[in-house]
């Protein structure tokens, strides 16, 4: 019987719940302008020029290189609101990981049986998963 790596399954698991939320959150994602600031976003990302304070210069300089992949000008907010999608996916990928460790810490042993392992890595995905789906997360 082989042993449970528990570093392996972690990184897979973690690539699992980040791809199950890019999958939902670009299937869901606003092929235009949506409500509240996204216009102002998309507007000085893709010309990077300065948005209202506090401002988002990550937000911005991803946008700004996201909107080089946009095919024509009508496609710029596609793209800008994919920027969205893409950094919620990988919250969810970092609240995984997040959780794993918390609950590593918890537990507290050194090296710990395949049970708990699992134990910790399904918490994780359910927490990250369900966190996914929620209404309060927005993309």
């Amino acid at each position: 019987m082989t042993s449970f790596n528990f570093k392996k399954w972690n990184n897979i698991l973690g690539w699992f719940a980040f791809l199950i939320a890019l999958i939902t959150y670009s299937l869901t994602v606003e092929p235009t302008v949506s409500y509240w600031d996204a216009g102002e976003y998309i507007l000085t990302s893709a010309k990077l020029q300065v948005g209202h304070p506090p401002g988002a210069p990550l937000f911005q300089m991803l946008g700004a290189f996201f909107s080089t992949f946009a095919i024509e000008p009508q496609y710029v907010g596609l793209m800008l609101n994919m920027v969205s999608a893409v950094c919620s996916a990988f919250t969810i990928l970092f609240m995984f990981w997040s959780i794993s460790l918390l609950l590593q810490k918890i537990i507290g042993d050194e090296t710990f049986s395949a049970s708990k392992a699992q134990a910790i890595l399904g918490s994780a995905l359910v927490g990250s998963l369900a966190f996914t789906f929620t209404d309060s997360f927005s993309v």
